[in-house]
């Protein structure tokens, strides 16, 4: 995890006053990773800017890994975000029972006029309703990878011990039988 201080030193966090200062914002632990990752995926699907600062304010605001949701905003990425942004405008268009508008795009007013009212709102309702789906899914799934690790980590460590354990009792044994074979 990025180290606060210097974090601090460069002003990244000045937005953020002492909230930032939360030290479970920057502890990975199954809630606050799966919580990290959760925001992040849902911040990177809405079309808006500023979505890492987004990111990090949602992190502050329920208390979860704020790295880890600022780097997941990077899921929407320049190869990413037409699908994301067009799958979100066709489910938007699907739940508001609209047939999907033509998009040529025009560096105007008047075409933004026009567009904000027939194409944002299903491509804004599109958006919040993958991006809580995607999160959903992203937040259950981290937990359960996260509770199979550490599953796995402490079987493992059950099994070195059983091992030990095993090697120990053959050392024991074999030296009761050295000594019961000296006695004699």
């Amino acid at each position: 995890m990025p180290d606060i201080h210097k974090l601090n030193e460069y002003g990244v966090l000045k937005p953020f006053g002492k909230l930032a200062h939360n030290t479970n914002l920057w502890h990975l632990n199954r809630r606050s990773a799966a919580g990290g990752f959760a925001v992040g995926v849902f911040m990177a699907f809405l079309p808006v800017p500023f979505q890492m600062l987004l990111a990090a304010a949602a992190a502050i605001f329920f208390g979860v890994n704020l790295p880890l949701a600022v780097a997941m905003v990077w899921i929407s990425n320049p190869l990413t975000l037409t699908p994301m942004l067009y799958a979100s405008y066709r489910l938007g268009s699907f739940l508001l029972n609209q047939p999907p508008q033509p998009f040529i795009f025009e560096l105007s007013w008047a075409w933004f006029q026009s567009s904000i009212s027939t194409i944002v709102p299903p491509l804004i309702l599109g958006s919040l309703v993958l991006g809580s789906l995607a999160s959903a899914i992203t937040y259950f799934l981290v937990r359960r990878i996260w509770r199979q690790a550490v599953q796995s980590a402490w079987n493992e460590r059950l099994k070195l011990r059983k091992a030990r354990f095993l090697k120990l009792k053959e050392e024991l044994v074999e030296r009761q039988r050295k000594l019961k074979d000296s006695d004699d």
